[in-house]
């Protein structure tokens, strides 16, 4: 599961929307597989919409200490926690998951390249 923003393009008969090179890298797309896509319309402020960025210039994380989130888990790490994927394929560590589970987790720590969720529900719908 990745979450971008797009232009949507015509090209003669057809649409396309250009998936960021990123999101391919991070694992989360993979040539040739069939996806479903929903397109949502930003509203217009007046501004353009920039991504935060650290001190360095890089992207920040996109969750933040003591947020809530639900996640599924998609992997099982080498320390045997579990590991879910939000935006642009961050990583979060999921002490006590299994693979396939849909978690409410609470942020608890959060790195540039990963952060790490406690369970605060076993399954949600």
């Amino acid at each position: 599961m990745c979450l971008f923003n797009a232009e949507v393009s015509r090209e003669n008969d057809r649409y396309v929307v250009e998936v960021p090179r990123r999101e391919v890298e991070a694992g989360s797309i993979d040539s040739g597989e069939i996806y479903r896509v929903a397109l949502i319309t930003r509203e217009e402020t007046g501004e353009e919409t920039h991504e935060k960025t650290d001190s360095s210039g890089g992207p920040q994380p996109p969750v933040e200490q003591g947020e809530v989130r639900y996640v599924e888990i998609e992997d099982i790490g080498k320390q045997g926690d579990g590991i879910a994927r939000v935006e642009r394929g961050y990583v979060i560590i999921v002490p006590d998951a299994e693979i396939g589970e849909q978690v409410k987790v609470e942020i608890t720590e959060v790195k540039s390249n990963f952060a790490v969720g406690e369970i605060i529900e076993e399954t949600f719908e």
